[in-house]
């Protein structure tokens, strides 16, 4: 069923229809309910593309993910879950749309085609051609995460120098002098991944501040390559007696290498880190960790976007998420070996 059929039936021209539809152009009473009668006979709904057509909205928010292929890691998934949470409940749709590598189509279809009406982009790089493209066309969008000059953006991200800064100020006051960032993967560091830089700028000024020993190595994002990334520090630097991480998906690993290695934590080796609060709470004993608030940092994106959409004018906001390091069972005093 369409217009044109509507229009045969109320005796009506195609264009009166689309004006009773959109209410763009008055339309006469007796005319209007009688189309408004075909209508309701025919149980008409126009379909989504249309309704945009008309509305200049689509009402659907794009979320650009990595690549489908690369299997995402919880917080990824919990950055996704928090975004479709939020927008479902304002009434929108999430399109997902994974970029990268093979994907570039996919996002190009995006940015370019009217399916969305702003658009959310994680995995930030410190220089994103993706952040680019966006403000090329001027669809508006958030990201999660910050280029290097995030000036003139709207975004949210978390405070990963500060973090990791602050846990090694931790394990520092509790006397350990030679501490290890284990970080995300080469690849993603290399990439120029700004949770990745960050990290190592907060580590490297937290080390230097406190005239300790550090060891920045990088790791893989799942628990075969923690245990293999923990297996090659100990062995490398036998005397290392903590580990800062940013790197939640390794977490199960480095527990395996630690036990493998006969050291018991916090008694014998100290760990800490940022992470979601079910891998830190997952973690034995419990990790002493800067829980991210995915959540909120999911409804704060989308709130940002449609501020976006509904008054582009607006100065861009951003919010820098620092939460405070919650003390529980992974961290100890150092031990002479």
């Amino acid at each position: 069923m369409n217009i044109g059929e509507i229009a045969r039936r109320a005796g009506v021209s195609r264009s009166t229809v689309s004006y009773v539809l959109s209410g763009k152009k008055a339309v006469s009473e007796p005319t209007r309910q009688r189309i408004q009668a075909v209508i309701d006979e025919l149980d008409y709904r126009p379909n989504a593309t249309a309704r945009a057509l008309r509305e200049g909205r689509t009402h659907t928010l794009g979320l650009v993910i990595p690549p489908a292929a690369q299997r995402l890691t919880d917080m990824q998934l919990g950055f996704v879950a928090s975004v479709v949470e939020a927008a479902a409940r304002v009434d929108l749709d999430v399109l997902l749309s994974p970029s990268g590598g093979d994907h570039d189509r996919s996002f190009e279809r995006i940015v370019t085609s009217r399916r969305v009406d702003g658009v959310i982009l994680m995995e930030i790089r410190l220089e994103d051609d993706r952040v680019s493209r966006l403000r090329q066309t001027g669809l508006p969008f958030v990201t999660i995460g910050r280029t290097a000059e995030p000036g003139g953006m709207s975004w949210v991200d978390v405070d990963y120098a500060g973090l990791i800064s602050r846990c090694v100020g931790h394990l520092a006051d509790l006397g350990h002098r030679q501490i290890a960032l284990v970080n995300r993967s080469a690849e993603l560091v290399a990439s120029g991944y700004g949770p990745g830089h960050r990290a190592q700028a907060g580590f490297a000024a937290a080390v230097s501040e406190r005239g300790l020993t550090g060891v920045e190595v990088c790791c893989g994002d799942d628990a075969s390559a923690g245990e293999a990334c923990v297996e090659e520090l100990l062995a490398a630097h036998p005397q290392v007696t903590a580990i800062a991480t940013i790197n939640e998906a390794a977490l199960p690993g480095i527990q395996r290498a630690l036990d493998a290695a006969g050291l018991a934590v916090p008694r014998d080796f100290s760990v800490a880190g940022v992470a979601a609060r079910h891998w830190a709470e997952d973690f034995r004993p419990a990790l002493t960790a800067a829980d991210l608030p995915m959540l909120e940092m999911g409804a704060d994106a989308v709130s940002l976007l449609m501020e976006c959409i509904a008054t582009p004018q607006t100065p861009p906001r951003h919010r820098l998420y620092s939460p405070p390091i919650s003390l529980r069972s992974s961290t100890g005093p150092v031990r002479a070996r």
